[in-house]
């Protein structure tokens, strides 16, 4: 059923910084009614492995999921050889990092290739494939998003999972889409997506667009869409009480039980 998560951009808030630390995101997230937390690679202040177990059993011991870290780095579409090859090593080592730390799967960027480089889609989806056989070892997964230049519209997305055989999860950002195709390449990538970002759009005053939201939200709940919804806050003033905000719209959508709670 779907159930909330949480993308811990809220945790290097400057306003924040000092009242909360990585270790103490999953108690205070579970105490605000979130089940899950994301958590971007960059905001690790340590990847020694004292670190990661401190934060694996901050989670076990709040009783939420570590849902998914979130690799900001890596281009696997890259022509370069010795970079691609490069950034295969590297993001290796950060799925050893989201094993050891406990996340259920690790956020992959498939690349910054042209949506319609043919030669780079194949590249990046025999990459896919070896790392998540990997990543399988290590009893965690990769999961894909519609983030950077190859996965930029429903299209390259879908005809990425094809060349993977539909085997890696999905995540869809709100966010990410835009234009005149918004909506339908919405339509086409959620269907496959374990994850959304409910990433809302804000006007030059700062105002929340609930038309736009809300029509992501109901093509989520017409797919049958029963994974976690991540609320994200990347703007000032204080993360949690903007979020709530976020918070007030996605509640509806999900089941009867958590409205319960």
């Amino acid at each position: 059923m779907p159930y909330l998560s949480v993308r811990n951009w809220i945790s290097s808030n400057e306003q924040q910084l000092e009242r909360i630390t990585l270790l103490d995101l999953p108690l205070e997230a579970s105490m605000r009614g979130y089940q899950a937390v994301e958590i971007c690679h960059f905001h690790f202040p340590s990847i020694q492995t004292s670190y990661l177990l401190r934060l694996k059993h901050a989670f076990l011991d709040s009783g939420i999921s570590f849902d998914t870290l979130l690799l900001d780095y890596g281009d696997l579409s890259s022509d370069d050889r010795i970079k691609a090859k490069a950034d295969f090593r590297y993001i290796c080592e950060w799925i050893e990092i989201a094993s050891i730390a406990g996340a259920k799967q690790i956020r992959i960027i498939a690349g910054e290739a042209l949506a319609t480089d043919k030669a780079a889609m194949q590249r990046v989806a025999r990459c896919l494939m070896e790392l998540d056989e990997y990543a399988a070892m290590l009893e965690t997964k990769v999961v894909l998003e519609n983030f950077k230049t190859l996965t930029s519209s429903g299209d390259s997305c879908l005809r990425l999972l094809g060349q993977t055989n539909f085997q890696l999860p999905f995540i869809t950002d709100f966010g990410n889409f835009s234009g005149k195709n918004k909506y339908k390449d919405l339509t086409m990538t959620v269907p496959f997506s374990v994850s959304i970002h409910a990433k809302p759009q804000y006007d030059e005053n700062g105002q929340l667009d609930e038309n736009d939201f809300m029509q992501c939200m109901e093509i989520a709940r017409s797919a049958g869409y029963d994974g976690s919804y991540v609320l994200i806050h990347e703007g000032s003033g204080d993360a949690w009480m903007a979020l709530e905000k976020v918070k007030h719209l996605v509640m509806p959508f999900l089941a009867p039980t958590i409205l319960e709670q």
